[in-house]
């Protein structure tokens, strides 16, 4: 087991995201939820657990249809090579920061799927005058809200909608990376069918925000997702059941979606609270939804070196993992506002800032 696993396992307080279950206690939950709702495993994606739970999110988000995949990688490029193929161009265009760019180890390159065009500033969001800057014809946009990688950042609305009617009249296929859609409904204090209304397809997770086991739905008319059906499967994606998975996600889904514009309202709480820690810079400036990023003035190194420290001190759990940020001496972490900072007193989240700040201080 890797030596960072260990040490979270012996953490009782997490300051990102929430405490890990355990499978035992996971698997409990699910089974209750089975007995509750009389679940029946599916047969390769056929029964009513995993076919309901297609269509109440389907319905929730606007579209004819959805289908369940195991993960977001697949949804993806099957939606962007669907969406090339219909409009005669294999030219993607999307954020340099996209998923797609940066954690799937070029699979659109190397599997032949699309071309991609980095649009728009890599630290901004971008817009409808970025995307016509471009003089290529262009098949299928990309656009993912909000954006992971630059501290959960969203476009302003108005933004968004003329980026919509921008596709629309230049017959664009808009693809929606809604891997964390949830969170961008509660920062623009909208629906998620208003959030996603009028693009052409749109992939939604379950294991972010939700914290289920893992997977997806990629959604979209009836024929598309009929046809995305079909590849998902080519590319081995039609595992024999998916009840697992889908228990994971449907049994949480109501509750935490709900829970959304309190994280967000944790969170904006927790940005006056940082004022207080100038050794702590933040990316966005104000926050846009329950996750930000927070950067440090020492290495990546280091700051694992003291993330390591407090855990085995004082069994507190500060992030996954640290990276590299622009300037010299200085890295970054994610930091995603769920249920552990939810439930978390303020006066405790300042007892784990002042460690963390005298680390900092020792270490500068």
């Amino acid at each position: 087991m890797n030596d960072w696993l260990t040490l979270r396992q012996q953490c009782h307080t997490f300051l990102s995201g929430e405490r890990p279950a355990t499978p035992a206690e996971d698997f409990a939950a699910m089974a209750r939820w089975c007995e509750a709702n009389d679940v029946a495993h599916d047969v390769y994606g056929d029964g009513a657990v995993v076919q309901d739970f297609e269509a109440k999110i389907a319905s929730l988000l606007g579209f004819e249809k959805g289908v369940f995949c195991i993960t977001g990688t697949m949804a993806q490029v099957v939606a962007l090579r669907l969406a090339c193929e219909d409009r005669g161009s294999r030219n993607v265009a999307l954020h340099p920061s996209a998923h797609v760019m940066i954690h799937e180890r070029s699979n659109y390159q190397l599997l032949d799927h699309f071309d991609a065009l980095p649009v728009g500033d890599p630290f901004r969001t971008w817009t409808a005058k970025d995307l016509d800057a471009w003089p290529d014809r262009i098949g299928a946009a990309l656009y993912e809200l909000p954006m992971r990688e630059i501290g959960g950042q969203l476009p302003a609305w108005e933004d968004l909608d003329a980026l919509k009617a921008h596709c629309r009249e230049r017959n664009i296929h808009l693809h929606l990376d809604g891997a964390r859609l949830w969170e961008a409904s509660a920062g623009y204090g909208r629906t998620p069918g208003e959030v996603a209304r009028g693009v052409d397809s749109a992939y939604v997770s379950f294991y972010k925000g939700i914290g289920a086991h893992a997977g997806a739905m990629l959604l979209g008319s009836a024929r598309f997702i009929e046809r995305a059906d079909t590849w998902i499967k080519r590319f081995g994606g039609n595992v024999a059941r998916r009840s697992p998975y889908v228990v994971s996600a449907a049994m949480r889904f109501d509750e935490r979606l709900a829970k959304m514009p309190a994280y967000l309202e944790r969170t904006r709480a927790l940005y006056a609270i940082l004022r207080d820690y100038p050794r702590i810079a933040v990316n966005p400036a104000a926050p846009q939804v329950n996750m930000l990023h927070l950067y440090f003035p020492v290495t990546q190194e280091r700051l694992t070196q003291i993330r390591d420290a407090l855990a085995r001190e004082h069994g507190i759990w500060l992030f996954g993992g640290a990276k590299h940020a622009a300037l010299p001496a200085q890295s970054s972490v994610e930091w995603y506002v769920g249920e552990s900072l939810l439930a978390m007193p303020d006066a405790r989240v300042r007892e784990v800032l002042d460690l963390v700040d005298a680390k900092l201080a020792a270490a500068a």
